[in-house]
């Protein structure tokens, strides 16, 4: 495809990113993908890039013909969409080939198909693309539903036609070398963004916001960001609470926010026996403007995570201008850097420690603010969307 850019006839190359993920209150995949969208869509006019979106419903919305988009794509002008029959992945470790020679007409002027959720599909035309997130289901399976371990079928079926994969981390790309035997040289690191930047707060009425939040503030409080479920180490960071409220006598409450996850019963359970279970606080699932709120206002982030592939909640925290304590694992310590105190996720006494070490010493405190806030500037989803782009070029 051929079009003028600065004043010059050049080859334009057609990317095509799937936006299956994508829901109305998007999260995780979805969220990494409705701002790489946005983020392509705004370079456009500046690359040789065409960028437009597909969508794979999934089986009961394709027999009754619902292949919109869903209302969050609607805030990009000018997306080009075209649905897909039906939802890849139930064919991915059946017969995948099965649907390609019917739909392969209408890609055949696609340079590149990137599929954004652990899988691409394996059509005839362009380079395929996938985005791997990260490894928990192989790593740590004891920490996954049976959906989620169904994807290393799924990656083990479309490592057969992928041609680059992205991942966040250099932690997740000696992963995918060390599991799938993948060539490092397929593999391509872009970086994530926050939702929030930096003066994301300057003209919002906090004290509106805090009076929508379920917790008193004039309690000083410790915070977690992330869907409740055991590779959060939430059981470690709660008994971390216990010792630092035993062993300091520290007045702070313990405030959980995020949606309740896969085997979320344990965590609470946890909870209920702790001696301190009055100060503990699950505040469930809040608007964006809330979150920032309770980042802006805590004593201190804690994210002891065992295992992640980026780290976002890190990221916000920064952002935001909270002090961050957070695990010497995986792709955390790529992330923050040394804007954060590291600590063994196992070991729920360092993390009780480390707890009391920022909230006893202020110009600590600060010093953590005034590096999380410089690092984080170095993210941005413009950023990351250049960064896909030159993921792209590698195999163009």
């Amino acid at each position: 495809m051929l079009r003028m850019f600065n004043n010059k006839t050049i080859e334009m190359f057609k990317i095509l990113v799937d936006c299956s993920s994508i829901r109305d209150c998007p999260s995780g995949v979805g969220f990494y993908t409705y701002n790489l969208i946005k983020g392509l869509k705004a370079l456009e006019n500046e690359t040789n890039y065409s960028f437009n979106i597909y969508r794979q419903p999934s089986v009961s919305h394709w027999l009754i013909n619902n292949n919109h988009l869903p209302d969050t794509l609607k805030d990009i002008s000018d997306l080009q969409f075209l649905p897909f029959p039906v939802t890849v992945s139930n064919f991915l470790g059946k017969s995948a080939g099965l649907f390609v020679p019917q739909h392969d007409r209408f890609w055949q002027d696609v340079d590149i198909i990137h599929g954004t959720d652990h899988y691409v599909y394996p059509f005839t035309y362009g380079k395929k693309v996938m985005t791997i997130h990260d490894l928990t289901f192989l790593k740590y399976p004891f920490y996954s539903s049976k959906i989620v371990k169904s994807y290393t079928d799924r990656i083990k079926k479309c490592l057969q036609w992928t041609d680059l994969i992205i991942t966040f981390a250099q932690s997740t790309k000696q992963d995918i070398i060390d599991y799938f035997g993948v060539k490092k040289d397929k593999i391509a690191i872009t970086s994530e963004a926050s939702r929030y930047d930096s003066n994301y707060l300057e003209d919002k009425n906090i004290e509106i916001i805090k009076n929508k939040i379920n917790y008193d503030f004039t309690q000083p409080y410790i915070l977690f960001v992330s869907t409740i479920e055991p590779r959060k180490n939430i059981i470690n960071l709660v008994k971390a609470f216990n010792l630092v409220k035993k062993k300091y006598c520290i007045n702070h409450h313990l405030i959980l926010i995020g949606q309740k996850g896969w085997n979320y019963e344990t965590i609470f359970a946890e909870i209920e026996n702790s001696e301190f279970h009055n100060d503990i606080h699950h505040l469930g699932y809040l608007s964006d403007e809330e979150v920032a709120v309770c980042y802006h206002l805590t004593d201190v982030f804690v994210y002891p995570s065992f295992y992640e592939g980026f780290g976002l909640p890190v990221l916000e925290a920064m952002t935001l201008g909270a002090p961050v304590i957070t695990s010497n694992t995986s792709s955390l310590p790529e992330v923050a850097q040394e804007a954060a105190i590291y600590i063994n996720p196992d070991d729920y006494t360092s993390i009780a420690d480390s707890i009391y070490q920022i909230i006893s010493q202020p110009d600590l405190r600060e010093e953590l603010i005034i590096k999380g806030k410089k690092r984080s500037q170095l993210y941005s989803w413009n950023r990351v969307a250049q960064e896909t782009i030159e993921a792209y070029q590698l195999i163009l």
